[in-house]
């Protein structure tokens, strides 16, 4: 329990209050416009409650996260070994289409190279 208390856990849990207090704050306030004669305040009353009972499930599921040491899971790098081999392909059928195209792409990529040297 003591890893509850650190200080980024006792930020959340003050978010999370301070979040459901204010939505259902805000939901209150819809209710009142709603009964003075607002008819689009209505669904505000219903929804301003849905977030707070969103807020209050996300926190007690990160609680359990942390308690049973689920660890979220890391991207997944996406590697694409072909792609040097596809380049080349391309440049080869731009070279057999269009000689000045070709020469331009490299003409192209020679200074995007020398760009990089100097950052």
């Amino acid at each position: 329990m003591r890893r509850f208390l650190t200080p980024g856990w006792l930020g959340l849990h003050a978010l999370a209050i301070v979040l459901c207090a204010a939505f259902l704050g805000f939901g209150w306030w819809q209710f009142d416009r709603a009964q003075a004669g607002n008819d689009r305040s209505w669904a505000y009353t219903f929804e301003w409650p849905i977030f707070a009972i969103f807020v209050v499930v996300m926190w007690i599921k990160m609680i359990r996260d942390e308690r049973d040491g689920v660890e979220s899971p890391a991207p997944k790098v996406i590697e694409e070994p072909a792609e040097a081999a596809v380049k080349r392909e391309i440049i080869r059928r731009q070279e057999e289409e269009d000689p000045a195209l070709a020469a331009y792409n490299r003409y192209l990529a020679r200074l995007n190279s020398e760009s990089h040297r100097r950052d």
